[in-house]
């Protein structure tokens, strides 16, 4: 697979007799299949072939693991930062591809991961908790373990009392910033104390010593954009290029059918109904299917986006990213880092948000038409009607409507 990158015979044979001789073959042909330029990938094999020389020099052989402080050296060694990220990530991707051929990075042995882990399980078997839960759950378990062993160092978990709990909620709570950020952390500190009698850990249940912090979940009105800012920004886009019809096919799908950042991420192309016109949404934040309808400005978008520019991969997830390696948009700041650039680019201020904001600003122009609020629950796939509710705030016009006139004053 060299020969499909180089020409001299002798080049082909030096990279050959590195330590990682029998792999570079095939870590070729794996840089082809993800999509990279002919210099690009080029340039990843020099590397690992350098790499793998100075491997060979240092005593590796081709059957036998690399150790992890070999290539620490080899960092060290080159001259400058660029040329260090550049290499290393050049050995990440042949580690990548064979794990086998460098020996495990020795990790530091945590002492409270057998009970951050049994906690995880209880999070997730018996109380059925969303993994996204159990993760906030476990990361503020781990903060009050840091600061049991900061305050009452070698001191067991029975030994907390009333008063440490107290002095631990403000510490925590002091490197929150909003209202939504402090009454989570103590929902999951009161859910660590109650785990704590459940597994013998501690005699009494501290959790009543948590104080309860307000979140007024309505106090503000949604962010929202104008449709008008909208529909500018999805005009405004050029469909000359791949990565462009993606974009305006995301933003018409957002736009119209009030798709979460995960729900778009998930999409697959067996969740499209092309006859129909509609899109299956499965396994939703209300761990339910759903059916949206899909208008016709939007499915010849994403037809186009399907046909015409998306790669020719075998991974089923409808939107891809457009650089190598090819792969799926696995993270949400992905998503709304390119629908927060593409207003931009239109002129529309954005202070935050990204995916979300389309969602909202779709919610509010549906009530400002006075769709029932029961339709504008389904779409968006709320559970509770009273979570749509929250849009109704927006809608002045019929807020004045059923306002009762000041008593004595104009008829």
């Amino acid at each position: 697979m060299l020969e499909l990158y180089f020409k001299y015979p002798r080049v082909i044979a030096r990279f050959r007799r590195g330590a990682l001789g029998n792999e570079v073959d095939r870590i070729a042909a794996d840089l082809s299949r993800a999509g990279y330029k002919r210099d690009s990938a080029k340039l990843f094999l020099a590397r690992i072939a350098r790499f793998s020389a100075y491997a060979t020099g240092c005593g590796c052989s081709k059957s036998t693991p690399i150790p992890p402080q070999i290539v620490d050296r080899y960092l060290k060694s080159r001259r400058t930062i660029a040329a260090r990220w550049a290499a290393n990530g050049a050995i990440g991707h042949a580690a990548r591809c064979f794990p086998e051929r460098f020996a495990e990075r020795p990790t530091p042995e945590d002492p409270d991961s057998p009970l951050l882990a049994a906690y995880s399980e209880h999070l997730r078997l018996i109380r059925g908790l969303h993994p996204k839960t159990c993760e906030g759950c476990v990361l503020t378990a781990r903060r009050m373990l840091a600061w049991q062993k900061q305050h009452l160092p070698g001191k067991p978990l029975g030994d907390l009392t009333a008063k440490h709990v107290l002095t631990m909620t403000h510490d925590l709570l002091s490197t929150c910033h909003s209202d939504s950020g402090r009454s989570s952390t103590t929902a999951y500190m009161r859910s660590f104390l109650r785990y704590l009698p459940w597994a013998s850990l501690n005699a009494e249940d501290l959790s009543p010593f948590v104080p309860r912090t307000p979140c007024w979940r309505q106090s503000h009105l949604p962010p929202r954009l104008a449709w008008e800012d909208v529909r500018l920004a999805i005009d405004a886009i050029e469909t000359t290029t791949p990565s462009g019809i993606r974009d305006r096919a995301m933003m018409l799908l957002l736009a119209t059918t009030g798709l979460r950042n995960r729900e778009l991420r998930q999409l697959e192309l067996g969740d499209i109904r092309w006859r129909s016109g509609g899109l299956v949404l499965r396994h939703t934040k209300g761990r339910c299917d759903r059916v949206v309808p899909l208008l016709e400005e939007t499915g010849a978008a994403l037809a186009e986006y399907v046909l015409h520019a998306r790669p020719r991969t075998t991974e089923r997830r409808v939107f891809l990213l457009h650089v190598p390696p090819l792969r799926p948009l696995i993270h949400s700041a992905t998503v709304s880092r390119i629908i927060r650039t593409r207003l931009q680019s239109a002129g529309v201020a954005v202070q935050r948000g990204g995916a979300h904001l389309l969602r909202h600003s779709l919610a509010t122009r549906l009530v400002e038409q006075r769709r029932p609020i029961k339709e504008v629950a389904d779409l968006l796939g709320h559970r509770n009607i009273d979570t749509t509710a929250f849009y109704v705030k927006v809608a002045v016009p019929q807020l004045a409507e059923v306002a009762l006139p000041f008593p004595g004053g104009v008829s």
